[in-house]
């Protein structure tokens, strides 16, 4: 069982990773070899353990100890569970929201896009998202609904950030995915994806595109759906790397929706 150490205060150094450093910082602070994320909640920290991401540490509302010993319990006594009164852990933005449970851990390493994509059937591919609740979003509705993996662009939001593991559920930890390199986004990352049989469809609303609902976009047997940023969409050199572009027929003068919930769309349709 991790070892119990009471702490009086936040202000304590080795809570750093929970009230001071950025998610940047703890990317850059490497513990093993990939840095640090912090999983908030107890349902995202056992999902995050079921998926064998290492902890490093929990912290842990004094209130909340009792309640939370049968996950302190998957660790090793190497892992020290620190424990703050009621007060000082209401100081810690987003303490409604943490429900007395944090746990800094490992950073998984990182995969290839070749890796995740291999005997997948239903990719989901995001093309520089900004806001990293965006991207959490998406990843719960990509496990929720069909997809077997997800594809960063270089320029993405980090999956892997606080807020953006927060409200995945998790999921960050259980959809695999990578992030497209540098040199070969957009135009190799497609074409290796079209080479290994996936039909790429851009969700974007440009002239030519066809509805979310046209038989002819099941055909395709592996099938990769491609989301662009949230106020500019697809660049133009992706969307001309896509097969089709897909739109999602609107109705009231609406124009488009917001990615996560354009992408819960799509998904139920062409991913399920």
């Amino acid at each position: 069982m991790a070892a119990v150490t009471y702490l009086k205060a936040l202000d304590d150094p080795r809570l750093d990773a929970y009230a001071r450093l950025t998610d940047h910082q703890l990317r850059a602070r490497l513990e093993g070899a990939s840095g640090v994320l912090v999983a908030e909640t107890r349902l995202v920290v056992e999902v995050a353990l079921d998926a064998g991401v290492r902890p490093l540490s929990f912290l842990v509302d004094e209130r909340h100890l009792e309640a939370h010993a049968d996950v302190l319990a998957r660790a090793g006594d190497e892992v020290p569970a620190f424990v703050l009164p009621h007060g000082q852990m209401e100081r810690l933005t987003g303490y409604n929201v943490t429900r007395g449970l944090l746990c800094a851990m490992e950073r998984p390493a990182p995969r290839s896009v070749a890796e995740v994509v291999a005997g997948a059937r239903r990719v989901a591919i995001v093309e520089d998202l900004v806001d990293v609740s965006n991207v959490g979003a998406l990843f719960r509705s990509a496990s929720a609904l069909g997809a077997d993996a997800v594809v960063v662009s270089p320029r993405c939001a980090d999956p892997y950030v606080r807020r953006a593991v927060r409200t995945s559920m998790g999921t960050v930890f259980t959809v695999p995915w990578a992030r497209a390199e540098e040199g070969r986004w957009p135009r190799g990352t497609l074409d290796a994806l079209r080479a290994e049989g996936f039909a790429c469809y851009a969700m974007a609303l440009v002239e030519g595109a066809v509805p979310l609902d046209d038989p002819s976009l099941l055909a395709a047997e592996r099938r990769a759906l491609v989301f662009g940023n949230e106020g500019s969409g697809l660049a133009p050199e992706t969307l001309a790397a896509c097969d089709r572009s897909v739109i999602i027929p609107m109705s009231h003068g609406v124009d488009s929706l917001n990615v996560a919930a354009s992408s819960a769309v799509a998904f139920w349709q062409l991913f399920r």
